[in-house]
Order: C-alpha cells, then sequence, then structure tokens
C-alpha cells in the first residue's frame, strides 16, 4: 500500500510515469522501507496506463462487491396455506411504533446555567 501511495504522490506531484528511483525518493522522504520487488510490481502493472482510467476501472470492480453492512433477516418458515412471509410485518410494525422517551430536565443544576 506504501508504494501505492507513492505511486499516486508522484502522480500527483506531476510525474506523469514515474520510476523506482522517483518511488523510493518518497517513501524515503517519510522514512519508509522501500522494497524493490513491490515497486517493481506495481510499476509493471500500472506502466503505460493513465491513472485516472485505472481509479475509474478499480471503482467499478469494488461497486461490485458486497459490503457486508446490510441487516440479515431471518425468513420465518411459510405457512402450510402458503401465504409467504406474512408474520414479518407485525414485527416491523411494532419496532416503528416504539419511541424513545425524552428525558424531563430535572433541577440536578440548580436552576444555574452556562448560558444564563
Amino acid at each position: 500500500m506504501k508504494v501505492v501511495a507513492a505511486y499516486l504522490l508522484a502522480v500527483l506531484g506531476g510525474n506523469i510515469s514515474p520510476t523506482a528511483k522517483d518511488l523510493k525518493k518518497i517513501l524515503g522522504s517519510v522514512v519508509a522501507d522501500a522494497d524493490d520487488d513491490r515497486i517493481e510490481l506495481i510499476l509493471s502493472q500500472v506502466g503505460g496506463h493513465d491513472i485516472t482510467e485505472l481509479i475509474a476501472a478499480g471503482r467499478e470492480k469494488l461497486a461490485s462487491v458486497p459490503s457486508g453492512s446490510g441487516v440479515a433477516v431471518a425468513a420465518a418458515p411459510a405457512p402450510a396455506g402458503g401465504g409467504g412471509v406474512g408474520g414479518a410485518a407485525p414485527a416491523a410494525e411494532a419496532k416503528k411504533e416504539e419511541k424513545v422517551e425524552e428525558k424531563e430536565e430535572s433541577d440536578e443544576d440548580m436552576g444555574f446555567s452556562l448560558f444564563d
């Protein structure tokens, strides 16, 4: 990841095709180890490509990756007569009806306020 960040910094700095020496210089400026194998791998993979096209292609690939942030809902077994998941709707309504009770102001501050 450090090598990718160094490559992107070089490109943002105006160097359209950074070399291994450029990346080592950037990594050395922040006292990070420069692994020659990783640098050569990155340069061989992205060399000659437009960085904006690579980022756009990466975004498209990431858009199809499931993030796992959805809530898992267990489906109730269907009744013998069919009917689907009819039991799930009343449970959802019950959750909507629950309200958070607001706390009433107490006299713990004895009538004094920071903004009075």
